[in-house]
């Protein structure tokens, strides 16, 4: 345990920050079905609303990289966190529905500087994820506290918390040894390694610091050469139906909260059609439930724990994949089946 004294010191503010940006992205399932009664938002509004967020953070995540390679990682990180503290703060003064559909994307921006886990090793990445996981349930708890009394604009301001507490403990950041080492600051970098060997209680390695510079940082259409290409789609996908996939079921959650548990059932029949504006307020228990659907990311992220070492990283991944599909498939035989049975009964004048 001592051995890793340093990098245990660095982790509460990596799990802050981690936290912070699930606390935004979760909020996107709460938010949404709240403006769409309070506001009158018709569906494709509210569809854009989360979609926003996303656009920005397609745009940023580029531009972030850029902004860390010139001027520090350090830098970079600390400038993303307090753009997105500060538009999301603002969001939740927002007084018309074009403010908040340009300050959430502002805030989307700003998460597209979360920088990734360097640690390559797969579980690592999972335990990672396990801190994401936390912070979606906190903003659950938050939600279940806050939304029935405070409102919305108070779950907004409140969910800036931990990016304000991460902005503090940057202070105590060190900055990428390997980044000083290849703008020339050798001296810093080294200072650096000391720092961290010190805490350890490890002797430093004998040698010196030596950057190895690579003139040539390759393109864009370099991933589409003969050599990349199959893998550059394979894994555009698989990052596409990833997070189509988990988004989509955070935010199919509340869609189904205010269907009541319906299966859309009525939209059989033409004669109760519902309007776009129509919409029904999540209440307590239904907080409630989307906290349990939330906590159910935990044994999931432990299962591929065990799973991923066992079955390797391909076929863990392809049964991951492959699970949601077969509960989904299952949920949409249930919710025909069910409607179908609706629409025969009222037929024959023994349902009213």
């Amino acid at each position: 345990m001592d051995d890793d004294l340093f990098q245990l010191r660095q982790l509460p503010i990596f799990v802050c920050f981690q936290m912070a940006d699930a606390m935004e992205m979760m909020i996107l399932s709460i938010l949404a079905p709240q403006l769409h009664c309070e506001w009158r938002l018709p569906s494709l509004e509210v569809a854009l609303l989360t979609s926003a967020v996303f656009i920005g953070m397609m745009i940023s995540s580029s531009l972030w990289g850029n902004i860390s390679d010139k001027y520090g990682r350090k830098t970079g990180l600390k400038l993303s966190v307090l753009w997105t503290m500060f538009y999301g703060l603002m969001s939740a003064f927002a007084p018309i529905y074009g403010w908040i559909l340009v300050l959430r994307a502002l805030v989307g921006f700003g998460i597209g500087g979360a920088p990734q886990s360097p640690e390559p090793h797969a579980s690592c990445l999972l335990r990672y994820g396990i801190f994401w996981a936390l912070g979606t349930v906190f903003e659950v708890l938050l939600a279940i506290l806050v939304m029935p009394t405070l409102g919305w604009r108070w779950l907004l301001g409140l969910s800036t918390i931990p990016l304000f507490i991460f902005a503090i403990l940057c202070f105590w950041l060190p900055e990428s040894a390997r980044y000083d080492v290849l703008t020339g600051n050798q001296e810093k970098a080294l200072n650096t390694l000391k720092r961290i060997a010190t805490e350890n209680g490890a002797p430093m390695p004998l040698g010196k610091l030596i950057a190895a510079r690579q003139e040539d940082r390759g393109k864009i259409r370099d991933l589409f050469s003969s050599h990349f290409r199959w893998t550059t789609v394979l894994l555009w996908f698989i990052w596409f139906a990833n997070a189509f996939s988990y988004y989509g079921l955070v935010l199919l959650t509340t869609e189904l909260f205010q269907e009541g548990g319906a299966c859309g059932m009525s939209k059989g029949n033409k004669e109760e059609l519902r309007c776009s504006l129509e919409c029904k307020y999540l209440n307590s228990d239904d907080y409630k439930d989307l906290l349990w659907t939330t906590l159910s990311e935990f044994p999931g992220l432990l299962v591929t724990l065990w799973a991923i070492d066992r079955l390797g990283r391909r076929k863990t991944m392809a049964l991951c994949f492959f699970h949601p599909f077969e509960l989904l498939c299952c949920m949409c035989c249930s919710c025909v089946s069910i409607s179908s049975h609706f629409n025969t009964v009222k037929t024959h004048g023994k349902c009213r």
